[in-house]
């Protein structure tokens, strides 16, 4: 009765089993992977303007595939700050970045079509690839002090029938920025294979340092057909409000194409409601207020994590260049799933261990810096203490 392509082993794993069964128990636990801004306590939200959601526009429909023009206008315009010339006409929007994943699919891959995607990496493309008929072929990140892309070495053999390559850029979870050089790999590979590629920069705003080698964005790259994502849910904190955008670049005959497809695509669907959409700009306007308090708080529960982790030599923190998350190297005693159980039956820490995403070894934790301070700071208290003991 149902297609294959739904066919997910959705048994609920160990931990989600005992993390059910201690919710319904009422037991106080230190949620540390906590990704939704709105369950951390930010202060901006109570001042948050929401006088465009009551717009009188609102009232009036005007349906545009790509979305009402001085939202797109905003959007290049915040591109234009990060050195991206961009027009408003090579501007997507859409409900969510799942969504704009969804349509490129749809524009770029034939069912059974191979996608590149980072490894480690977040969960969401299998069952985004599986919804598309896509099949996925991983590349993967390599560590040694520093995270690496393949694609610089001449040997690295991707899959040879990939019709695109998705770039995470920083990379959930491991928080690691595309490099210039990288990049050149990556448009060369991307020529030769007549191949697109899709940069998530959900996470963009949100650096540690600013190494003068890093890519700013892929949003100015024309040396490949090139999609660029983002959104508000995490350059603003607004997941709830679920508006994302594409931001198509490249040679100008392929990019012309693929706008007057995506444009069909999206009129298809018209998925981005009017209210979100006249908001968004005086949202946007607020953006540098917005990340001020985010970065701020990133950084204290990083540097707390970076100091505590010299007491304890049994585990590394992997380094780590921006987004919302921190990696947590800690001893192979026994499998992650075992380390993330124990921690939450004994010391009441809910944690992501590291196979969630897609690390080719054991033994990490994968930490969210959301969390208020005083919970982050007493589950990595507890953390600690359980690999000591």
């Amino acid at each position: 009765m149902f297609s294959n392509r739904t066919n997910w082993k959705i048994k609920p794993n160990r931990l989600s089993l005992e993390l059910e069964s201690l919710n319904k128990k009422g037991a106080p636990l230190l949620d540390l992977t906590e990704s939704n801004p709105t369950h951390c306590g930010f202060e901006f939200y109570k001042h948050l303007p929401l006088d465009g959601l009551a717009n009188p526009e609102n009232k009036n429909y005007h349906p545009s595939p790509q979305g009402l023009k001085k939202t797109r206008e905003t959007v290049a315009a915040y591109y234009k700050e990060k050195n991206a010339d961009l027009s408003s006409e090579q501007i997507i929007l859409t409900a969510g970045t799942s969504e704009a994943y969804a349509f490129l699919f749809r524009l770029l891959v034939n069912p059974g079509d191979t996608v590149l995607v980072p490894a480690p990496s977040y969960p969401l493309f299998d069952f985004l690839a599986d919804l598309n008929d896509v099949t996925l072929a991983p590349y993967r990140l390599s560590y040694d002090a520093l995270w690496h892309m393949p694609f610089e070495n001449p040997a690295y053999d991707a899959a040879a029938d990939a019709k695109a390559l998705i770039v995470v850029h920083p990379n959930n979870p491991t928080g690691s920025f595309l490099k210039q050089g990288e990049l050149h790999a990556l448009n060369q590979w991307a020529s030769k294979q007549n191949a697109a590629l899709i940069s998530d920069e959900v996470f963009l705003d949100y650096g540690f340092d600013h190494s003068p080698d890093r890519v700013s964005t892929l949003a100015a790259n024309t040396a490949c057909l090139t999609f660029t994502l983002g959104g508000i849910s995490k350059s603003l904190g607004l997941p709830q409000m679920k508006l994302g955008w594409i931001a198509a670049n490249g040679p100008e005959k392929l990019l012309k194409t693929a706008l007057e497809r995506l444009e069909i695509i999206a009129d298809t669907y018209l998925s981005v409601n009017s209210p979100v959409q006249n908001a968004a700009p005086e949202w946007l306007a607020l953006r540098g207020h917005i990340q001020k308090e985010i970065m701020a708080r990133l950084q204290k529960n990083k540097n707390f994590l970076a100091g505590k982790i010299k007491e304890a030599p049994a585990c590394e923190m992997l380094a780590q260049e921006g987004g919302w998350y921190s990696v947590l190297k800690i001893p192979r005693t026994r499998t992650e799933e075992e380390w993330a159980l124990e921690l939450l039956k004994k010391d009441g820490v809910y944690i992501h261990p590291g196979y969630f995403f897609n690390f080719e070894k054991e033994a990490f934790l994968v930490l969210s810096l959301l969390p208020a301070e005083k919970v982050f700071q007493e589950g990595v208290n507890r953390i600690l203490a359980r690999t000591k003991a």
